[in-house]
């Protein structure tokens, strides 16, 4: 049995229910997070309440809890439910009015929602194929920084990609590419990884400033900097990153293989480096 959190209580999450007055339900308004769980320890914590903090500032909605108190109910969340590697949703919304109205309700109560899931075994690396992508225009809002519930151009362009045969739809914006629709960005050329620098464009990955930090503390050419939609095609490797997939090589883009078609060597340290990373997470080694 799944046990989730809603506003103060742990209960089956087949019992977890919200006014259809609520605000993420009316207007999609709200923030959300998404933490793995390795060896039933939260992946990198401080660096998702910073960033779900941030995006609560974004949008003008008072955090509802302290950092300790998101701890201690994330690390219970966690025990109360199976498996050593879990994936935890969390949601926070403004909250539920008397009626329906754009404006902000003054006096309600955040919404307090999170969830977790078994995460899929890990990839073996010695079978790890790569994945397939295509190009779609960026038709998302102006603050992708801000990580919202109001995911539905997110999930056209991910189901535009996956009805084409692909995983994954790599957004492109006035020439440049951003991320993906569910996943930041790094190419490799000539050896130098390459992902878009932080901007309103794009989400601030947690997955894609641990990759960074990897790569400078092992000497790896890393670098943040536009990509075009040339340099995209130009890449000798192509990766998306998310906090769920780790780092996915893409082999195949809009049907033409990305250099020999194979995950490329500079991937295969990085994910070496991923893992070694995430294991330490599982000792208690790291955060």
């Amino acid at each position: 049995m799944t046990i989730a959190y809603l506003n103060g209580v742990f209960l089956p999450l087949e019992n977890a229910q919200v006014s259809v007055l609520d605000r993420g339900f009316l207007f999609g308004d709200g923030i959300y997070e998404v933490i793995p769980v390795y060896g039933g320890r939260l992946f990198r914590l401080p660096h998702h309440l910073r960033r779900l903090h941030d995006s609560l500032a974004g949008v003008r909605i008072t955090n509802p809890l302290s950092d300790a108190q998101w701890t201690a109910m994330l690390t219970e969340l966690v025990s109360r439910n199976e498996g050593s590697d879990q994936a935890v949703y969390m949601k926070v919304t403004r909250g539920a009015d008397k009626k329906r109205d754009h404006a902000f309700p003054a006096g309600i109560t955040p919404t307090v929602f999170a969830m977790s899931a078994p995460m899929p075994p890990v990839r073996d690396l010695d079978k790890e194929t790569g994945v397939s992508a295509i190009t779609l225009a960026d038709i998302r809002w102006k603050m992708c920084n801000v990580k919202a519930i109001t995911l539905l151009p997110n999930v056209l362009l991910r189901q535009q990609a996956i009805d084409a045969g692909s995983v994954e739809a790599i957004l492109i914006n006035d020439g440049y590419a951003i991320e993906g629709a569910a996943s930041n960005l790094f190419i490799v050329k000539d050896g130098v990884i390459t992902t878009p620098p932080l901007s309103s464009a794009l989400l601030p990955g947690i997955t894609r400033d641990l990759i960074l930090e990897l790569a400078a503390r092992n000497a790896i050419p890393c670098r943040e900097a536009d990509i075009t939609e040339a340099e995209l095609y130009d890449a000798d490797e192509v990766w998306l990153t998310s906090s769920t997939r780790e780092i996915s090589p893409v082999v195949t883009l809009n049907e033409q293989p990305v250099d020999d078609g194979n995950p490329g060597p500079v991937w295969k340290q990085m994910i070496l480096l991923y893992r070694d990373y995430t294991n330490a997470v599982r000792r208690g080694a790291a955060d």
